[in-house]
C-alpha cells in the first residue's frame, strides 16, 4: 500500500550547505499495515519458527555456551556489514590474547559488539526497561574503544550526519537535524511501550527498526545498534528467552534489497513490502538457528561419547572439552583455568583430544600453542566468510 511519504523534509544548513533532512512521523503508521494474504502467512511462519527456537533453547544443556556462540557470530557479521574483515577466529584470538589475525581496529570493533549485547541483555534481565537510556548505554559500550570512540559514545548526536556521499550536499540520505533527534527518539520509545494498537510484536519490531535507522541518532554505530536492538526487543517482548536470533546474516546476504526497502518505505509508506522482507528474514533465520542448534547438539553428543570411551583420562578430557565448547580456541593455560585443573592435567587432556581428532594444534610452536575445535568453528563460521577486498 502506498500511503505517501512517512515523514517530511526539513531544510537545514550543515557544513555551509543547505540540505533536505528527513524527519519521520511518529509510529504507528496511519493507516496501519494491512496484515492479510501473503503477509499474514509469513508472519505466522516467522512466529512459529521463533516458537520452535525458543522451545529448543529451553532444552539446551549448555544454554550459556549456545548464547555466546550466536552472539559471536552476530558480532562478526554485524561488523562485516560495516566493512571490517574480522573473522570469528580473529574475534576469539583477540578475546583470548588481544592479538587478532586481522587489523586491531577490526577485532576491537567486533569484540565491542559482543560486550554491547551482553550489557543490554544483562540490563534487561535485571529488570531495566528497554528505553532510550539503555540504547545510549549500549552505544557507549559499543564505541568504548577503537574506531568511533571519539564520536560521543553514549550520547545522541549534537550535529548533522548523513548516509552515503562525501558531504551532506551529495549524500544518499540525510537523517533529521540533531535538534529533532531527542523528540524523534522519545516518540520511538513511547511506541515501543504502547500496547493498545493491536500490532503483532514482530510487526512492531520491524517498524521500530526502520524508525531507528531513519532517525540515525548517533554520529557512528547506528547500524550495529539497530541490529542489536532487534534481538533485544525480542527478549524484552518475551518472544525469546535467550538472544538466539540475529538478522545480520540475512541482511548481509540481501544487503542491497535491505537498503532499497528502507528508502522505499520512507518515500512511499509501503510498509507491507518492508514487513514481508523483515518477516521472511525472521522466518529463515529462526529456522536456520534451530537447525544449527540441532547439529551442534548432535556434534557435542558424538564427541562426548568418543571421549568417554577413552579410558582413565576421560575425566580431565571432558572438562577440557567443556572449556572448548565455551571457547573453541584455547591455549593450555586458558584451558586449565576454565577447566579448573592443573596445567599438566590440561596438557594431557588436550593431547588426548588431539589424538581423537577432535582438536587441532594451530601454531606449530613448542610454547604458546593454541588448540582449535575445528568442527565447532566450521558450523559457526557458515556465512561469516569475509569478502575479498
Amino acid at each position: 500500500m502506498h500511503r505517501g511519504r512517512t515523514g517530511r523534509y526539513e531544510l537545514t544548513v550543515t557544513g555551509g550547505e543547505r540540505v533536505r533532512a528527513f524527519v519521520p512521523a511518529p509510529l504507528p503508521p496511519n493507516p496501519a499495515p494491512v496484515m492479510d494474504g501473503p503477509l499474514r502467512s509469513v508472519l505466522e511462519s516467522a512466529a512459529m519458527n521463533l516458537g520452535r527456537l525458543d522451545g529448543l533453547s529451553a532444552l539446551l544443556p549448555d544454554r550459556t555456551h549456545f548464547v555466546s556462540a550466536y552472539t559471536w557470530k552476530e558480532a562478526v557479521l554485524s561488523s562485516q556489514i560495516e566493512g571490517t574483515q574480522s573473522s570469528l577466529s580473529d574475534l576469539l584470538l583477540f578475546e583470548l590474547e588481544k592479538v587478532p589475525g586481522s587489523p586491531i581496529d577490526d577485532a576491537i570493533e567486533t569484540s565491542n559488539i559482543v560486550a554491547a549485547m551482553e550489557h543490554g541483555r544483562s540490563r534487561l534481565e535485571g529488570g531495566f526497561p528497554l528505553s532510550n537510556r539503555l540504547i545510549r548505554e549500549i552505544h557507549g559500550v559499543l564505541l568504548s574503544q577503537g574506531r568511533g570512540s571519539n564520536t560521543d559514545p553514549g550520547y545522541f548526536r549534537r550535529s548533522q550526519n548523513w548516509i552515503g556521499g562525501s558531504r551532506p550536499g551529495n549524500a544518499h540520505f540525510v537523517p533529521p537535524p540533531h535538534t529533532q533527534v531527542h523528540r524523534c527518539m522519545g516518540d520511538l520509545e513511547l511506541f515501543l511501550h504502547i500496547g493498545d494498537d493491536d500490532l503483532p510484536t514482530l510487526v512492531r519490531i520491524a517498524l521500530a527498526h526502520v524508525q531507528f535507522e531513519t532517525i540515525h541518532p548517533f554520529l557512528d554505530g547506528n547500524g550495529r545498534v539497530g541490529r542489536l536492538l532487534i534481538a533485544l526487543l525480542l527478549l524484552h517482548a518475551g518472544v525469546l528467552q535467550e538472544p538466539l536470533l540475529y538478522l545480520s546474516l540475512y541482511l548481509k546476504q540481501h544487503r542491497s534489497t535491505y537498503y532499497e526497502l528502507l528508502d522505499h518505505v520512507r518515500e512511499t509508506g509501503d510498509w507491507e513490502a518492508w514487513l514481508e522482507f523483515f518477516l521472511e528474514g525472521v522466518r529463515v533465520t529462526a529456522e536456520g538457528a534451530v537447525n544449527t542448534s540441532k547439529r551442534l547438539l548432535e556434534l557435542f553428543a558424538n564427541h562426548r561419547s568418543a571421549i568417554e570411551r577413552s579410558g582413565r583420562r576421560a575425566g580431565s578430557a571432558l572438562r577440557v572439552y567443556a572449556a572448548l565448547r565455551e571457547r573453541p580456541i584455547l591455549s593450555i593455560t586458558a584451558a586449565a583455568e576454565r577447566a579448573d585443573i592443573s596445567f599438566s592435567g590440561a596438557s594431557s587432556a588436550m593431547r588426548l583430544l588431539v589424538d581423537l581428532g577432535l582438536v587441532r594444534e594451530s601454531t606449530g610452536k613448542r610454547r604458546g600453542r593454541l588448540f582449535v575445535y575445528d568442527e565447532y568453528l566450521a558450523v559457526l563460521n557458515e556465512g561469516t566468510e569475509t569478502e575479498p577486498n
